[in-house]
């Protein structure tokens, strides 16, 4: 079934009390950097440090009373969130995960009670022992992306912008799998078919983007990056978040980790934000003039779940391993 305005508001509904409206405030260094008023819409503050709680909530909700319990594959944040809202429901949570994903946030989902798998070393092959689990122990999976009701409930993060400033030019999404991209960028060209939504990936393993430009799902080979929950694929079966993409992003523009990198320094000194990379891929985006703002322009803070001892060599300037590349530091203000 399709995903419609009418469920992201139903969605919202179900998420009231628990995943409510956050901040949409402006960034004074931002704005003057992109020449025009720059707003962050802070997922950070939610409830599990993401806005992948909105998603898993709505998911969570619309489950049987007898239901088993939860299966999901994730990169950490909609993991953290399906163990939330399991717990909250007395369900139990299995997440799994590739040996990618930084240990602080396998640490974070253990910490709400639910199990984790660690399986292969990618998001594809943590898909795959998800969907197992699923057979053999009758476990109900909730997708992080691929899943109508994930879809909605992250696209009550663009029902709010909209509210909020009705007067917004640009959106810059981080893209991942296409949840949030999927479920925003329908909330916002519904609302206001003028808009420009602009997805924003780093430049190594974007699954979306290939999977746009070749027209179809395909496979990406994964690696680590700063933006470590923006990794894994988007499935090769995948059936909604694809299509929402494709039909309703205006571009998708990719990010070095070198911009990734300055721009958590941004967000870090300027605005006094701790957050995960993927999370500034949208400043990135315009701080590397890879985007030009011609109007109000927001994007969204998604997580503040970043491994604390990358993001504290970050912050000092000191060089830092992803996989088999060291990205250079740069002291901030240098």
């Amino acid at each position: 079934m399709p995903v419609t305005l009418a469920d992201i508001f139903a969605a919202r509904s179900a998420i009231r009390g628990v995943a409510d409206g956050t901040l949409l405030v402006p960034s004074p260094f931002m704005s003057k950097a992109a020449g025009h008023e720059f707003l962050m819409k802070l997922e950070n503050t939610q409830p599990i440090g993401a806005f992948k709680l909105r998603g898993a909530l709505n998911a969570v909700a619309s489950l049987p009373a007898d239901a088993p319990g939860v299966v999901c594959c994730s990169t950490g944040n909609h993991g953290r969130a399906i163990a939330f809202a399991a717990k909250a429901r007395g369900l139990r949570a299995v997440v799994c995960m590739s040996n990618l994903v930084p240990e602080a946030k396998v640490a974070g989902i253990r910490a709400l009670g639910a199990e984790v798998r660690i399986n292969g070393r990618s998001q594809d092959e943590a898909a795959l022992e998800s969907q197992r689990l699923a057979l053999d122990e009758g476990l109900i999976e909730v997708p992080p992306f691929d899943d109508p009701k994930v879809i909605a409930g992250q696209g009550t993060i663009g029902l709010e912008m909209l509210e909020a400033r009705p007067d917004l030019t640009t959106i810059l999404i981080p893209l991942s799998g296409g949840g949030l991209a999927a479920g925003v960028a329908l909330a916002a060209k519904t609302v206001n078919p003028a808009i420009r939504v602009i997805g924003v990936s780093m430049d190594r393993g974007a699954a979306m983007q290939a999977s746009l430009a070749a027209g179809h799902p395909i496979e990406v080979a994964e690696v680590a990056s700063l933006a470590d929950s923006l990794g894994g694929g988007i499935g090769l079966q995948n059936r909604h978040s694809f299509a929402l993409c494709r039909q309703h992003l205006d571009a998708v523009v990719l990010v070095t980790e070198e911009d990734i990198r300055d721009a958590m320094q941004v967000l870090y000194f300027e605005d006094r934000i701790i957050a995960e990379g993927a999370s500034t891929v949208g400043l990135a985006a315009i701080l590397s003039g890879k985007v030009k703002a011609a109007g109000p322009t927001a994007t969204i803070i998604t997580g503040r779940n970043p491994d604390m001892a990358t993001f504290t060599r970050i912050m000092a300037g000191e060089d830092v391993a992803l996989g088999d590349v060291i990205l250079k530091g740069r002291r901030y203000g240098a």
